[in-house]
């Protein structure tokens, strides 16, 4: 229904004139028979889709493919050569982050400038400054002027003043690569609200992850075209084919996904992230020799290192309380090391008696994906009974699996109120800890599940059957 939608890309072409040389340029706009001197590039070639209201899609494709420049035309920065685009809803486009800022005013100043660009009035501005200025984080730069400050506070002020609108329609074009994990962390977290409050997201990135992580659809473009649409994971698959192919066979490729009467409506295959592949066991007092060989690193704490993005439900009988990591001897510690076993700890006071408690954790990476996680005990199976002003102590011992990166740590109490299982009190991005870079790491994506590789010559000719293997 067209209630439901919240922006129509129809037909959509955008054409710049390419010159040789000024003069090519001079010579064409005076040439008394309008001579041409120029050649057409289409940045967009007739492209088309549709966004529902309360989806998020993700837009991928290779530098120079024109992905900006549509953003840019749906945000009505730049106009089409032909075709028509139709928003429904008020829209915060996160593009050139900080480019509207005057140098010469400050932050406070350079906050209502914007806002009212933004389509706030002043005293919407006014009641929302706190709230600006917290999620910006730079202190009492808010009041010295932009010129001072350094390229990511800028875009710290710049990202938190157009968050701050609530819009129906978020536009964002690799804003979230900038800042600290913490921050970037904060910034994935207010998408979310976004996104739980029936906002629509529209997000380009180079980060196939963050696409399937973020959106619930994606689209390819490359060269201005449209190549195909659907499941964010079965498009980042036809992306890394296409990045990966080799030039001759690009072209071929495209022609392809542009035949393919479903490119814009593929269905990702769930089963095929299922399939088991067995592998040979190999000896593991070889691999545990070799891994003593290699330089020794160590866990250590980090005061500073805290996250900006955490959340505080509102407590029903119970108190989390002290949330971190130690290693098995009680250290704390927030840099890991891959590998290494560790302890996830933390207390919770009582206030009121309490039934079937269960205790539970979460581990998330800086764009919110859920990792993994644990509960004390299955749904029914808690402790029966707790008694009020109380302390228990809760330990989730694990061995850290995670490549280098900074993750995330929830903390949750739950117990059986008015009948049903309920929060008696939840801390989400409590804690947050780092996991150190390894030169000998050969290990990629997030998690590091291979005990051991190994490649071995076969000397003799076997003929391998390539249907059963």
């Amino acid at each position: 229904m067209i209630n439901n939608i919240a922006i129509r890309v129809n037909e959509v072409t955008k054409t710049y004139k390419l010159y040789d040389t000024h003069a090519d340029r001079v010579k064409e706009a005076f040439h008394p028979l309008r001579k041409k001197y120029h050649r057409p590039f289409n940045a967009l070639t007739d492209v088309s889709f549709d966004v529902n209201k309360g989806e998020t899609l993700g837009i991928i494709g290779r530098n120079g493919s024109g992905k900006s420049t549509l953003l840019q035309i749906i945000c009505g920065i730049l106009q089409p050569t032909s075709g028509s685009v139709e928003v429904n809803g008020r829209v915060s486009a996160l593009l050139e982050l900080g480019a509207g800022f005057n140098p010469e005013f400050t932050g406070r100043q350079n906050v209502y400038i914007n806002g009212s660009i933004l389509g706030l009035a002043h005293e919407e501005i006014e009641t929302r400054f706190d709230e600006i200025a917290a999620f910006a984080d730079i202190g009492d730069f808010i009041d010295q002027p932009v010129k001072s400050y350094s390229s990511g506070m800028v875009v710290r002020l710049a990202f938190a003043v157009a968050i701050s609108i609530e819009p129906d329609i978020l536009i964002v074009d690799e804003a979230l690569s900038v800042g600290d994990e913490a921050f970037q962390r904060k910034c994935f977290a207010r998408i979310k609200q976004i996104q739980e409050k029936g906002g629509t997201i529209l997000f380009v990135s180079h980060g196939a992850g963050t696409i399937v992580e973020l959106c619930n659809k994606a689209l390819l473009i490359d060269q201005g075209e449209l190549l195909t649409g659907g499941s964010p994971k079965q498009v980042v698959s036809y992306y890394h084919k296409m990045i990966f192919a080799p030039p001759e066979r690009i072209e071929e490729m495209k022609k392809e996904w542009q035949g393919d009467p479903n490119r814009l409506n593929l269905v990702w295959d769930e089963n095929e992230e299922e399939k088991e592949n067995e592998s040979e066991k190999s000896s593991e007092n070889g691999v545990e020799k070799k891994d003593k060989e290699k330089p020794a690193q160590e866990s250590f704490y980090v005061p500073d290192m805290s996250p900006q993005s955490t959340i505080y439900y509102e407590k029903n009988g119970a108190i989390i309380d002290n949330p971190h990591i130690t290693t098995l001897q009680g250290k704390q510690v927030n840099i890991l090391v891959n590998g290494e076993e560790y302890i996830y700890t933390y207390s919770v006071f009582f206030e009121r008696p309490a039934f079937q408690v269960r205790f539970g954790m979460l581990i998330k990476t800086v764009s919110g994906f859920e990792i993994g996680g644990a509960a004390t005990a299955p749904i029914g199976e808690g402790i029966d009974y707790v008694e009020s002003a109380t302390s228990w102590c809760v330990k989730f011992r694990f061995r850290c699996l995670l490549n280098p990166g900074a993750y995330f740590l929830n903390a949750g109490v739950l117990g059986v109120v008015n009948g049903s299982e309920d929060y008696l009190d939840r801390n989400v991005d409590i804690a947050m800890f780092r996991v150190q870079d390894n030169e000998n790491r050969t290990a990629t994506a997030i998690v590091n599940f291979i005990k051991h590789a190994e490649v071995v010559m076969v000397e003799e000719e076997t003929n391998f059957d390539v249907a059963q293997n």
